[in-house]
């Protein structure tokens, strides 16, 4: 049995950030990591092996952040936690002991109890290299390509393969946009545009209720009988978090089915955290439990808990989960962060919003200028962002983090109205009609004239 001070259960980036942070907060610590496969790949690359890296290989995560930092590296599948004797135990027989434990196991892709889902040709999204390299071939050698999940992975796939050639693609969404979790109808039905100028079928208000076919599946049957042919199906309907070790170990599992973390990703044990997928999620304004899975929200949790592990060096709470997300369609990148206007006003949230549309250079005629849309969303009394969505060129995937920033810091919209930002007509819109600013501005002169 070999000892360590840290051991961290799961390759992916929560997994490798908490390991690293860890590290490099105390280099004479001792950290393990282990993982169930040979390979890890990067997650929010996945939808593009298709076309834009055009082979899963490319995908490949790589190990250079563990050799780096003296990180040691096991691949084995855990299959059993100690939480008393402090051990975890792998499917080869090799135990070993930790003083501060990580769980890092991620999620799995739902799978929905529709009549035929078991068929050939029907793939779900696994973060694993034979059966991606496996769902590539079969799209590369088929005509008929249906998506069901009209959420970020769903029309990236969608996307990916439509520049192709040669598809016949339908994307299938039970809500009445793609997309419509995270934006508001104007932003959700600029993606479906985006996607039907690349001859994808877009499919809204459905749900699907069987496949058929004989020996494979052939047809997908929607509720209002319809049918759609498939040679293949991506089914892209959410994941659930892994939570087998965490309930080995005896840890306390939340209503939503997360491993229940404090503010600094500690379990119900204190000597075992949590991260990733894996870990509960709350929202930053409601507290209430949220299944947002993102890579950027795991490696964030993967430094609060890295650096925390042994004491609480850092007083960087996790203050809930702001979910920014971004995502590109065709030419059209479409960003979000916080609550959409719709989800703040369910949740009881008095809000204005200000909305700016312009260019992303200027002057506009600049060969490369973009249009862009900013819409803001703010608390009607406080005038405190709470939330912002953007569609435009590549430029706004960078520029949703400043939003982020802005809501996770509580500032009001007078502070970005009057926000100085550095600008260039390469790089920026111009500084007389910079968007945030335009849009924070429109929002607060709707707020200056309340009685």
């Amino acid at each position: 049995m070999k000892e360590y001070d840290v051991v961290v259960i799961g390759g992916g980036p929560a997994g490798v950030i908490t390991a690293v942070t860890a590290k490099k907060c105390d280099g004479n610590k001792s950290v393990l990591l282990i993982r169930e496969m040979k390979t890890s790949l990067i997650p929010c690359g996945i939808p593009y092996i298709f076309n834009t890296l055009d082979s899963v290989e490319k995908d490949i995560m790589g190990d250079k952040p563990l050799q780096a930092n003296g990180i040691d590296l096991v691949v084995a599948r855990v299959v059993d936690v100690d939480s008393s004797a402090k051990t975890v135990k792998t499917s080869s027989g090799s135990i070993y002991k930790f003083d501060k434990l990580v769980l890092a196991t991620g999620s799995s892709p739902v799978k929905v109890p529709i009549e035929g889902i078991d068929m050939p040709g029907i793939y779900l999204i696994k973060k694993n290299m034979d059966y991606l390299k496996e769902l590539r071939e079969k799209v590369v050698a088929s005509k008929n390509i249906v998506i069901i999940g009209g959420g970020f992975i769903g029309i990236e796939f969608a996307d990916d393969i439509s520049k192709m050639g040669g598809k016949n693609i339908t994307i299938i969404e039970m809500l009445p946009h793609l997309l419509n979790v995270a934006f508001d109808d104007e932003f959700a039905i600029q993606a479906e545009e985006e996607l039907k100028k690349q001859g994808v079928n877009v499919v809204t208000n459905a749900r699907v209720t069987r496949f058929t076919g004989s020996g494979k599946v052939e047809k997908v049957v929607l509720a209002n009988g319809k049918e759609i042919p498939a040679d293949v199906v991506i089914v892209s309907i959410g994941a659930k978090p892994n939570t087998e070790l965490a309930e080995k170990a005896g840890l306390n599992i939340s209503k939503a089915g997360g491993i229940w973390v404090d503010e600094y990703l500690r379990t119900s044990n204190h000597d075992i955290f949590a991260v990733g997928d894996c870990a509960e999620k709350r929202d930053f304004f409601t507290r209430k439990r949220v299944p947002v899975m993102l890579a950027s929200t795991a490696t964030a949790e993967a430094r609060i808990a890295g650096v925390n592990l042994f004491k609480i060096q850092v007083v960087r709470q996790n203050k809930g989960t702001i979910a920014i997300f971004s995502t590109k369609v065709g030419d059209l990148a479409l960003a979000a962060a916080g609550l959409t206007e719709k989800r703040a006003k369910e949740e009881g949230f008095e809000v204005v919003t200000g909305v700016a549309e312009g260019v992303d250079r200027h002057p506009g005629a600049m060969p490369d200028a973009k249009p862009i849309k900013v819409k803001l969303i703010f608390s009607k009394r406080s005038g405190v962002l709470i939330g912002g969505q953007i569609s435009g060129g590549n430029s706004i995937g960078e520029l949703i983090n400043l939003v982020g920033l802005a809501i996770e810091q509580g500032i009001p919209g007078c502070e970005i109205f009057t926000l100085q930002a550095g600008t260039h007509p390469k790089l920026t819109s111009a500084p007389t009609v910079y968007p945030l600013v335009i849009a924070a501005q429109n929002a607060m002169a709707k707020i200056q004239y309340l009685a």
